[in-house]
């Protein structure tokens, strides 16, 4: 008897990688991506996260199941050549006090030629504030509330970014936290922040559930 496609989609809900699994998930399919990949794995910053014992990373966009990634905005629309061109890095800090996550936007990503549209720097900022609160909430996840964005200069597509959250309050299933995107320093340089933002999350009801694919997960 064949196996219903919906039974391994089913298995990897349930048991998702963990973070440090995430971390050998993605394959870069040319020199291109590998480039991009190696530039992120092998930053300062990135190395300075990976040796801090209150920092966990991961890749939080390949703990999605693979057949159910196309689906998602981040993860899978928005992936790939010219987009946001690997799956970004991302370190949490422990009891979601903070967050960073660095990542690559592509030159297909534009609003105004060569710079990148502001409705996706909400979006990456509204993905990574929620998840910065994530281990804070009861049940592991959180949903937007509200979202402020102040826009502070324009970002340039074709370039490494950096976004930095931490989580300033917390009351029961809410969180408030304040985060902002900067320019990923090179030698000498001092980063030039981009964008910031202000949110507050609030963890459902039916958080329980929803825990399984959208929670910071366990190395």
């Amino acid at each position: 008897m064949a196996v219903s496609p919906a039974i391994p989609t089913m298995n990897a809900l349930i048991t998702p990688p963990s973070d440090t699994e995430t971390l050998t998930l993605f394959k870069p399919p040319n020199e291109m991506f590998r480039e991009v990949d190696d530039s992120i794995r092998n930053h300062p910053l990135a190395l300075e996260l990976r040796a801090n014992p209150d920092f966990t990373e991961s890749r939080p966009h390949l703990r999605i199941p693979e057949a159910q990634r196309s689906h998602n905005l981040t993860g899978g629309t928005l992936a790939g050549a010219g987009k946001i061109v690997v799956p970004p890095f991302t370190w949490c800090e422990k009891g979601g006090k903070s967050l960073v996550s660095i990542l690559y936007v592509g030159t297909d990503l534009c609003g105004h030629p060569g710079i990148v549209h502001g409705g996706l720097l909400a979006t990456i900022l509204d993905e990574g504030l929620a998840r910065c609160c994530f281990a804070a909430l009861p049940h592991g996840v959180g949903m937007t509330a509200t979202l402020n964005i102040n826009y502070r200069k324009p970002t340039s597509a074709g370039a490494f970014i950096v976004l930095k959250a931490k989580t300033v309050k917390i009351e029961g299933r809410k969180a408030w936290v304040e985060g902002y995107i900067e320019t990923l320093a090179m030698d000498g340089e001092e980063p030039t922040v981009l964008v910031e933002a202000s949110g507050l999350f609030v963890e459902p009801r039916q958080a329980a559930a929803m825990a399984i694919v959208y929670s910071a997960g366990s190395g």
